[in-house]
This record gives C-alpha cells, sequence and structure tokens, in this order.
C-alpha cells in the first residue's frame, strides 16, 4: 500500500496506485454497519467516484470473523427500547449504502476476509466481483428476525435466478463459501490468507485497462439487463470509448508492443 488517507476508528482507507482498499475496522462487532460509519463509507465511496487516480474500489473487513455481519443489532435494539423511531431502508434522509456500491461508475470488488450475513451480504453483492475462502458462509437471515432484507431480496434473483434466490431469501439459511461459487455469486475461491491479495491483484488488472472502456462496458452490461436487446445496443452512457483518445493510444500501444499510456480522455 503506498497512500494512507486520514483514519477513523470504524473505516480504514488506503491507495494502492489506482486502487483504493476501504476496511471495514470494527472487529470487536463483526464489522457490523454502525450509523455512523454507513456516512463515512457513502462518503468516501462517493467521493473515490469522483476520484480521477482511483480505478478500482475494494472493500474488505478486519479480521478473521465477518466481512461484515451486517446492521448493528446492538444498537438496533437500544433505539428500539429508547423509543427511536425506525425508519425504513429507502425512507431515510441518507443515502442507502448498498444503492450507492451498485451505481458506482468504478469496478468494485468485495475483498471476503469472512462471512457476510444479512446487510453484510447485501454490501457483498452490491460489489461487481467477490473473491472470498472457503470456511465463509453467507446468507439473508432477516425473515428470522422480522427484517425485510429489502436490497437483497431485489438483487439476489437478478444474480442467480428467482428459484435459488428465493430458497436463500425465505429460509433464511446460509449457504456456504462452495455454494456460493457453484451459484455464481463469487468469482474466487482461494486460501483465507490471500483473499485480499488476490482481490487487489484482480483490480490492478482491470485498472491496467483504458479507464473510460472499463466504465462503459461496466455500464453498458448493468444497465442492459432491464433493456431488451436492441435498447441495450444503444446504449450510450458516459464517456465513449469509441471516441476517445484512449482509444486511439490503446491501437497504437498494441501495434508497437509496448504498454498504453491512458488519458482518461
Amino acid at each position: 500500500m503506498t497512500e494512507v488517507h486520514p483514519q477513523t476508528d470504524e473505516l480504514i482507507i488506503t491507495d494502492d496506485q489506482f486502487v483504493r482498499v476501504f476496511r471495514l475496522n470494527r472487529p470487536e462487532r463483526r464489522n457490523a454497519l454502525s450509523e455512523s460509519l454507513k456516512m463515512q463509507l457513502i462518503t468516501a465511496l462517493l467521493d473515490a467516484d469522483e476520484d480521477s487516480g482511483v480505478r478500482v474500489v475494494v472493500i474488505t473487513g478486519t479480521g478473521p470473523a465477518a466481512f461484515c455481519a451486517g446492521a448493528d443489532l446492538k444498537d438496533m435494539h437500544q433505539n428500539d427500547q429508547a423509543g427511536v423511531r425506525f425508519r425504513t431502508p429507502m425512507n431515510r434522509v441518507d443515502r442507502n449504502v448498498f444503492e450507492v456500491v451498485y451505481e458506482m461508475k468504478k469496478p468494485t470488488i468485495a475483498a471476503l476476509n469472512g462471512s457476510a450475513v444479512a446487510g453484510g451480504f447485501e454490501l457483498a453483492i452490491a460489489c461487481d466481483l467477490r473473491v472470498t475462502h472457503a470456511a465463509a458462509v453467507f446468507g439473508l437471515p432477516e425473515t428470522k428476525i422480522g427484517m425485510g432484507a429489502n436490497f437483497g431480496s431485489v438483487l439476489l434473483p437478478r444474480l442467480i435466478g428467482v428459484t435459488q434466490a428465493l430458497e436463500m431469501l425465505l429460509t433464511g439459511e446460509y449457504i456456504s463459501a462452495e455454494r456460493a461459487l457453484e451459484l455464481g455469486l463469487m468469482n474466487r475461491l482461494v486460501p483465507a490468507e490471500d483473499v485480499l491479495k488476490q482481490a487487489i491483484s484482480l483490480a490492478h488488472t482491470i485498472a491496467k485497462n483504458a479507464p473510460i472502456s472499463v466504465r462503459r462496458v461496466k455500464a453498458v452490461a448493468l444497465r442492459g439487463l432491464d433493456l431488451s436487446v436492441a435498447s441495450a445496443l444503444r446504449q450510450d452512457p458516459g464517456m465513449n470509448p469509441y471516441l476517445s483518445e484512449d482509444r486511439q493510444e490503446g491501437i497504437a500501444a498494441r501495434l508497437e508492443k509496448r504498454s498504453p499510456v491512458w488519458k482518461n480522455r
């Protein structure tokens, strides 16, 4: 890691060349998402999406116990006991952190250092790619505690199909990392000690490519899911790589057998 940003107790931010790494840092609470951590993460993610020096984002957790256990249930219970009004996920003044991750223009990778359940699993599936290890488990146990799995209920069927998603959502049972890989939820299953290293390596592989092209293919692929083929083919989100200086540079570099120097224009 080459650059460390101002740190907080709950979120550690590090740059590794064009890769920005966010580490949830509440291991004593299994990296559960407190309200303050969610706000810090939202702000930092929006900043990264606007930063031309960042091409890929990696999100991970501290310690071996969990990537993220979702909402901090102890805090939620205390608020309930104190009579604090509970607002539903899409009826709050702050943005939904999962939606912020999902809508990022730049690629996002979840380095799942441990299990990801409830909101932690929703955070993981909001990312574009996921790397984990065999001991981790995943699931949405919200039906077991009277919650709603709002984001997961929408996104999971799009990722693995309605039948498999409904089984996970309705039962609230966890699945193994191997099963998650079979379902297409995971990109790589590696030794536990290699999860972050492999995720960052994958991020660097992506970051070497033309930034305009990377943002373009992500936008077209994700937005096209809800469109007809004809409409999807005619999308024109963001800067057009076909009309960019980087297209000319990429072709020239390939013919000259050298590494391209991307100008992001």
